[in-house]
């Protein structure tokens, strides 16, 4: 796992790295990843529903079966736990994403902070500066909440 992170650190200081890599790039995915559960852990421990949605969107936005799903998680918690700002996953992303891959994690992010129905100022403070740090506009990063929040409130109505 450390030497997963050594090749992480080196692929991102790398003078050769490529500039707008894939949206499932695996140092993308471990930032992003990261990054997602820094979201879901501002309010204490992640609750059961932050942790199921958070290993489904790993799962079906990076095509990845449940396996490679729980690695990408166990090294994105352990990256996340050693990062002093989110500036140390938003700066991979932003070399590694394109526009519409940023406003997909921003969306992410959302899908996250409303997965237990409860949003703190903490989450959305989080999610301002993250999404500041990926170029997504104030007005996107708005739009996305309200997308999100009105599908959680209609899948709500639904059960």
């Amino acid at each position: 796992m450390l030497d997963g992170l050594r090749q992480f650190i080196a692929d991102v200081v790398s003078p050769t790295a490529r500039g707008q890599q894939s949206f499932d790039d695996t140092g993308y995915r471990l930032a992003a990843t990261a990054l997602l559960i820094h979201v879901i852990s501002l309010d204490g421990e992640p609750s059961a529903a932050e942790k199921r949605k958070l290993h489904s969107m790993i799962e079906s936005r990076f095509g990845l079966d449940p396996g490679k799903a729980d690695q990408l998680i166990a090294s994105a918690t352990l990256v996340e736990g050693e990062a002093v700002d989110l500036y140390h996953f938003t700066s991979v992303i932003m070399r590694s994403v394109d526009e519409a891959g940023r406003l997909r994690i921003v969306e992410m992010m959302w899908e996250l902070v409303y997965a237990d129905g409860q949003v703190s100022e903490f989450e959305d403070n989080v999610v301002w500066r993250a999404a500041d740090l990926l170029g997504v506009s104030a007005r996107d990063r708005i739009d996305l909440k309200h997308s999100v929040a009105a599908r959680q409130a209609a899948a709500t109505a639904g059960s």
